[in-house]
């Protein structure tokens, strides 16, 4: 089980910002989707997994703090709060460049198979890769 979180940079772009010169809240999720995708391409490659064809079943985001152009490039930390037997959760955390932090996402994702429509179990690989990143358990 490990502690760490994976970081994605990216830039807020010219065309993110709405008339108020806030990013939209619709590219936070953009920008979220990008961090996992690069996570899931990179860390399950690098656990000797193929990565699979995964779907979004649900996603629930807190915006804490506005972030325009001069937020960025803007830090998004990857992490695992779960993994199930086709499912896992993943955390995304977005700080700006002043380390304010802007928003919190969580996204539930279910392992699918393309063939039948259904979902399907994680390979061995694929869990590894998730668990290496799977954030410690806190009690409160």
């Amino acid at each position: 089980m490990g502690q760490q979180a994976f970081t994605y940079e990216i830039q807020v772009r010219w065309g993110d910002s709405d008339r108020l010169g806030h990013v939209n809240n619709t590219r936070f999720m953009e920008y979220m989707q990008e961090a996992r995708i690069a996570f899931l391409t990179t860390e399950l490659r690098a656990a000797g997994a193929q990565p699979g064809a995964m779907v979004v079943r649900k996603m629930d985001v807190e915006f804490l703090r506005p972030v325009t152009d001069a937020s960025g490039p803007l830090t998004i930390d990857v992490s695992v709060l779960h993994v199930g037997n086709s499912s896992y959760t993943i955390r995304h955390v977005v700080t700006s460049r002043d380390g304010v932090h802007c928003a919190t996402g969580d996204a539930l994702l279910v392992a699918f198979d393309v063939k039948t429509e259904r979902s399907r179990p994680l390979s061995e690989a694929e869990r590894d890769g998730l668990e290496k990143y799977l954030a410690p358990v806190t009690t409160g």
